[in-house]
């Protein structure tokens, strides 16, 4: 009899240390696809930003340019 128990057992726990390592396999994915979304979020926010500061630049140029020719052809 505990033969039998003690087999049960280890089928018992091998099953459970598989559910326990797919657990956590799925929670370390979880982790990484957490982590890439966040870090391509980043990624937009700094473009956006440098797109956003270089139309400001560019708009800011494209004012004080023809003002400057419109002086020098009077």
């Amino acid at each position: 009899m505990t033969e039998t128990h003690n087999k049960s057992r280890q089928r018992a726990e091998i099953a459970f240390a598989k559910e326990q390592s797919q657990f956590f396999a799925r929670d370390s994915a979880v982790e990484e696809l957490d982590s890439i979304v966040q870090a391509r979020e980043e990624k937009t926010l700094r473009l956006r930003e440098a797109r956003l500061a270089k139309e400001l630049q560019d708009r800011l140029a494209a004012a004080a340019a023809p003002a400057s020719k419109r002086v020098r052809k009077t």
